[in-house]
């Protein structure tokens, strides 16, 4: 115990690696949806936005149900390769395949065919990818007990899943819809969409089986899974959930990540319709927000760690949310007082400029609550003895994919009450439906932004009481562990009787 336990306390280099690359993986899978799905079926297909709206809450929403049901089966998983490794390594093929799907829809299916088609295709990729996505992020919990050391790996969490949605975005607008001279916007052009498909779709493979591999070796090192832990059932289940519910720490996190998971769906949704038809950027200029991103989310992974030691998380927290819902709103803010417009000298250097701040503001909050939720399971085994970072993560999941599915449907609702067309031509579009476009975009997607900054100021772990916490926790492994051998059951001496002589 005594020589194992810095190397349980202190990650390598490449365990926080291999960690993080599973979030890319993940977030090709998700981004894709989130980000083009919208898109292709309602400007390449032409079927009305607010059903495919409609049919992307829908898969949310059935795959929110499941995520607490694989969360507390793999906290209760027994294996030679632990709790978490098992429904990770199962988990890449379905996804590809069901990605691929997505975005090739069988040729001549009528629009609410095409509807339904995405609905089933999206809510069966997202149901697979809970099978990596909630163990990969409870393995993420557990692989240290440091309270610093959880915010470095989450901030590898959070860089990883940045890298995988810029160079995603990044091929997609350079390799796969570019201008052409018959599609000035190349993301109007519905030839590239299965090759774009195919690629991510076998990325998503390699990365995903390559996070599992890589973190195999961790194992021996993750927190022990109690004797008298009861196997999985309905009735452990519902358990789980009942004890999580009874932390009031989580559940100002959970209400919190609700309200930043609505704006984050409103704001995905109305993306590209904003940078395409607003501000009359192109394939080309779109892809340069990579840089924004970037340098917001290096920030973010060099200092939010530093940040918790001086500030703690919760300050970052209320803090992050407030910026990011801020530096969002800005730029359309300023399009709709005049500041800014489609002939505004430097706009992409402008807007990128501010994607800084909201990107860097928006990794800076979720490194923060990921790594809180380490904390709140400590919290949890204290009082109830049994780890539960899988519910723990899986329920945050439930409440986001829930509320990204309002945030989905609202995006779809939102060009049907502005009467924006199917199939629009950029320059085309009527002046007073771009104006609505950027209210809803940047006004009214900011609300739930500041409100999920009030929540989070109701959470009240510090790094004092987190350290009360671990030190009582680790007092009460070893009581438990010095008793085991006195309550072991006393095995009868084995009597050995002479054989009788012949």
């Amino acid at each position: 115990m005594t020589t194992s336990a810095p190397s349980a306390d202190r990650l390598t280099f490449k365990t926080k690696i291999a960690f993080g690359v599973g979030s890319a993986a993940e977030i090709i899978a998700l981004y894709s949806v989130s980000s083009f799905a919208l898109l292709f079926y309602n400007q390449v297909l032409g079927v009305q936005a607010h059903w495919i709206g409609l049919a992307i809450s829908a898969s949310l929403v059935l795959d929110g149900l499941t995520e607490p049901l694989v969360g507390s089966w793999s906290d209760r998983t027994r294996s030679k390769w632990g709790r978490r490794h098992p429904w990770m390594f199962a988990a890449p093929i379905p996804i590809a395949l069901s990605l691929f799907a997505i975005f090739n829809p069988p040729a001549g299916l009528e629009p609410m065919a095409l509807a339904i088609w995405c609905g089933v295709s999206v809510s069966l990729m997202r149901q697979v990818m809970t099978f990596f996505h909630t163990p990969h992020l409870a393995l993420g919990a557990e692989l240290s007990p440091n309270y610093i050391e959880r915010s470095k790996v989450m901030a590898y969490n959070s860089f990883f899943t940045w890298a995988g949605g810029a160079a995603m975005t990044w091929v997609a607008l350079s390799y796969f819809f570019p201008s052409t001279p018959e599609y000035p916007r190349g993301l109007l052009n519905p030839e590239p969409w299965t090759n774009f498909a195919l690629t991510m779709s076998i990325t998503i493979v390699v990365v995903l089986f390559a996070s599992a591999w890589f973190t195999r070796d961790r194992i021996p090192f993750m927190p022990p899974l109690h004797a008298d832990t009861k196997p999985f059932s309905m009735a452990e289940f519902f358990g789980d959930i009942g004890r999580a519910m009874r932390n009031v720490n989580y559940v100002w996190l959970l209400v919190g990540y609700f309200f930043l998971s609505m704006m984050i769906g409103l704001k995905e949704g109305l993306r590209l319709y904003t940078g395409t038809f607003y501000w009359g950027l192109t394939s080309e200029n779109l892809r340069w927000f990579v840089i924004g991103s970037f340098i917001g989310y290096a920030a973010a992974f060099a200092f939010a760690a530093r940040m918790h030691g001086r500030f703690d998380k919760k300050a970052t927290l209320v803090w992050g949310g407030v910026a990011y819902a801020l530096t969002t709103a800005a730029p359309l803010v300023l399009g709709l007082f005049g500041v800014l417009s489609q002939t505004t000298p430097n706009l992409l250097a402008i807007l990128i400029g501010f994607s800084v701040l909201s990107y860097g503001s928006l990794s800076v909050l979720q490194i923060g609550a990921m790594s809180a939720l380490a904390d709140v399971a400590d919290e949890n085994e204290l009082r109830f003895g049994v780890r539960q970072e899988g519910i723990l993560y899986s329920t945050r999941a439930l409440a986001a994919k829930i509320d990204q599915a309002i945030g989905s449907a609202l995006a779809g609702f939102v060009l049907l009450l502005i009467a924006f067309p199917e199939k629009a031509a950029p320059g085309a579009v009527a002046t007073g439906v771009l104006h609505n476009l950027a209210l809803w975009d940047g006004v009214m997607a900011t609300i739930p932004g500041l409100i999920a900054a009030v929540c989070y100021g109701r959470y009240r772990i510090t790094r004092a009481s987190y350290e009360t916490t671990r030190a009582a926790l680790m007092e009460k492994r070893a009581m438990a562990a010095a008793v085991e051998p006195a309550v072991a059951p006393v095995i009868p001496p084995v009597v050995v009787r002479p054989k009788p002589a012949v």
